[in-house]
């Protein structure tokens, strides 16, 4: 791990899909890490919605939880997680993102996304993920070029549109994403009267579409609303990046071991350096620090 500064070694920039595919996909995002060969950053990554990933250059690993890293190849997808990822990235190294909504997932990924859930497979070797194969090839032709690379993602990703049909359950995933979204509903039982269904009717469709129990998707958004204020101020303490809907600072803090496998003070404790530009900069191009907060 580095142990010098690090003022303009990392580089994390934002890109919008075009309109037709924002149902189903928040951002497209791109980390640079502009160091020597022999050096690395690491960080840890939030819970958050499905991703899929590719990186050309340098060093990288990943692990979710407790598990250590290992080494990523080729492109890989992560299911919707409810725990930390902790990954390291060399220099040189440069990695695309593209977030995949919840719609995303059931309209390119087309599986329950329960069985994904807290998991990174390799494309290649998952038969739902077929139609990403050639998606680093396609993107990373001639030099580096950030704008265009973006471009030929949403050039790609619009070819997979125009060859699947939207489901039967998107008008409802989408009602159902936005009640997420919404921080006056507070329960499983507010979430399924919102919805106009049974519980047991929200609990398949959450599990579906969103990989977890309604029960824990409402407290990991509640979690991830304090996280993104302090990602975006450090300056903030704990106390005051408190959703309304936590009772005590004691409540937050077994959430976050919950979701982050560490305390908030090491947390605090830990640079952040690709995690805390990724906020801003996302803030910046989308509205939100972080996907699991990107309006649907």
């Amino acid at each position: 791990m580095l142990n010098k500064p690090l003022d303009g070694a990392v580089a994390v920039r934002f890109f919008m899909p075009s309109a037709a595919l924002a149902p189903y996909v928040s951002t497209y995002y791109l980390t640079e890490i502009n160091l020597a060969p022999e050096d690395a950053v690491e960080d840890w990554l939030h819970p958050e919605w499905a991703n899929l990933r590719f990186a050309t250059g340098g060093e990288w690993s990943a692990g979710l939880g407790d598990a250590p890293r290992e080494p990523m190849s080729g492109a890989i997808l992560t299911g919707p997680t409810s725990q930390a990822a902790h990954f390291r990235l060399g220099g040189g190294t440069r990695v695309w993102g593209i977030g995949l909504l919840p719609l995303g997932w059931l309209r390119l990924i087309g599986v329950p996304a329960s069985g994904f859930t807290d998991r990174t497979v390799a494309v290649a070797n998952e038969p739902c993920c077929a139609r990403f194969q050639d998606l680093p090839a396609a993107v990373l032709t001639g030099a580096p070029s950030p704008a265009e690379e973006a471009a030929r993602i949403d050039d790609y990703l619009l070819a997979l549109l125009a060859r699947t049909a939207p489901g039967e359950d998107e008008p409802r995933i989408r009602a159902a994403h936005s009640a997420l979204i919404d921080e006056e509903v507070t329960s499983v039982s507010a979430l399924a009267e919102r919805l106009g269904i049974s519980s047991r009717s929200l609990e398949r469709l959450s599990l579906k579409a969103f990989g977890f129990s309604p029960k824990l998707l409402l407290r990991r958004q509640r979690f991830l609303r304090s996280l993104a204020q302090f990602m975006l101020d450090p300056s903030l303490t704990w106390i005051k990046t408190l959703d309304f809907q936590y009772v005590d600072q004691a409540h937050f803090v077994r959430d976050f071991r919950r979701f982050m496998a560490m305390s908030p003070r090491r947390f605090g404790s830990i640079d952040h350096p690709i995690m805390r530009a990724a906020a801003q900069a996302r803030t910046a191009a989308a509205g939100a620090a972080v996907q699991a907060l990107h309006q649907p």
